[in-house]
């Protein structure tokens, strides 16, 4: 039986696997440099299962437990790219799960608050992510209700699927800054059924209840986003 490989050469085979990750991330269209580096720089491997590591940097969804998944990093970085985060930007992920994709918008500079509906799913990321170094709060929760005592955000991610978009996440949106010229704050989110859904860029245009721009990008498949209000009614 051979040995494992040291940890300086482990690493260095990691990182040979998030470069070519890189790659098929940009030949896929992925041109975002910063959401490349961001990528490029996560160490996938940590946040999935240890039988699966060999898999890690692979552009597929992979099962994380509770009937969920890790996004395939394809779909985290369409989803982070549409985000548009620049550093210190104050962003509200909705859907914690493994924790992958909160270390991305980390390593984009971020300011990063999650919520996460599977308590012990989250016990074991909340974990996991102190001990990589990134700086999230996170709370266990009904992500179709944000958190609002740390609203307004600059960008909201849901990473799962929605039939539309939950009023109570628009409503804590960031509102533009009229004297820049600063775009209000924007919302990704996949709608649609659970036969497909739409990737959906919502961005806050003013004060008004329906001062909204929405645009409509690629189809994706994602598991569905349930409140509970809905786990109530199973």
């Amino acid at each position: 039986m051979s040995s494992p490989p040291p940890p300086d050469e482990d690493n260095r085979q990691y990182r040979r696997q998030r470069a070519r990750l890189v790659e098929k991330l940009q030949k896929r269209g992925i041109q975002d440099e910063r959401v490349l580096a961001a990528i490029g720089a996560v160490p996938r491997h940590e946040f999935v299962d240890p039988a699966l590591r060999d898999r890690a940097y692979a552009d597929e969804a992979l099962p994380i437990g509770r009937n969920q998944t890790i996004s395939q990093p394809f779909t985290v970085a369409y989803q982070t790219a549409l985000l548009s985060v620049e550093p210190d930007d104050r962003v509200l992920e909705v859907g914690t799960g493994s924790g992958y994709q909160a270390a991305v918008l980390c390593e984009l500079g971020a300011r990063v608050f999650s919520v996460e509906r599977h308590e012990s799913l989250l016990t074991r990321t909340r974990t996991r992510l102190e001990e990589l170094g990134y700086d999230v709060r996170t709370r266990h929760g009904d992500g179709t209700q944000g958190w609002p005592a740390f609203a307004p955000y600059d960008g909201i991610v849901v990473t799962a699927a929605a039939p539309s978009p939950p009023d109570p996440l628009l409503r804590q949106l960031r509102e533009p800054i009229e004297s820049d010229d600063h775009a209000g704050g924007r919302l990704v989110i996949p709608v649609g059924g659970r036969n497909g859904q739409v990737m959906t860029r919502i961005t806050r245009t003013g004060t008004g209840p329906h001062d909204y721009d929405r645009e409509e990008f690629h189809s994706f498949r994602f598991v569905p986003l349930v409140s509970e209000e809905d786990e109530g009614a199973e």
